[in-house]
């Protein structure tokens, strides 16, 4: 009977977990193409990536609740609680990728019916490159139970930090000369640090792996291993 009651939890906590990796997907989806919408002033697929926010946040609802039903009827302890835990905050992490997406979008919207110019936001497309693949290689590490990818991850952050650095001082320079309109920088600059934050998120996702794996909270800790 013990051995069937912990296969049946085992079996919720994979459901779950799956689901979690479907809203994941999504909020790949979203950054992706709002990136692109970006890049390539399409208001129609910035009205897409408006539009699809709404799936994202109803799987945070669902994951919310089925986490809040087993925690009640199976009171986890130890290593699984942890678990619970984790994919909970990684769910509410995915949900403001999402938002983080959805303003992409907007700005997206914005500058529609600007020309592109010259250098076609190369800065801005290997933020969105960069932090896609961490996204991506953290929901990955994720589904693996994997700390040495996690912590791998983690360390990409300082990477996004510093080209988001760099697209703020570049998109400010450009401004002052008169080279790019002030619309079209102010988009930018909130473009570039949206993109720094999905990678904030990213990150975050790889800390909850740790405390699920080793029961360490490594959110503001110094890398020990």
């Amino acid at each position: 009977m013990t051995r069937h009651i912990s296969e049946q939890f085992d079996a919720e906590l994979d459901a779950i977990q799956l689901k979690l990796l479907e809203m994941g997907g999504l909020a790949e989806n979203q950054v992706k193409n709002a990136a692109a919408a970006f890049v390539a002033h399409n208001g129609d697929l910035a009205g897409e990536v408006r539009g699809n926010d709404r799936s994202v946040n109803a799987l945070e609802l669902a994951i919310d609740e089925d986490c809040t039903h087993i925690i009640a009827r199976r009171q986890p302890a130890a290593s699984d609680l942890r678990r619970v835990i984790a994919i909970m905050k990684a769910g509410t992490d995915l949900e403001r990728v999402g938002d983080e997406a959805k303003r992409i979008a907007k700005s997206a919207q914005a500058i529609e019916g600007y020309e592109r110019p010259d250098h076609e936001y190369a800065e801005i497309r290997r933020l969105s490159t960069l932090v896609s693949t961490m996204l991506t290689k953290s929901l990955d590490a994720f589904a693996r139970t994997d700390v040495d990818d996690a912590f791998a991850i983690i360390d990409l952050d300082d990477e996004i930090d510093s080209l988001h650095q760099d697209v703020i001082d570049r998109t400010q320079a450009s401004l002052e000369s008169g080279e790019t309109p002030a619309r079209e920088a102010l988009a930018h600059i909130m473009v570039a640090r949206a993109l720094e934050r999905i990678g904030d998120h990213a990150k975050n996702i790889c800390e909850y792996l740790v405390y699920v794996a080793k029961g360490e909270d490594v959110r503001h800790a110094p890398r020990s291993s």
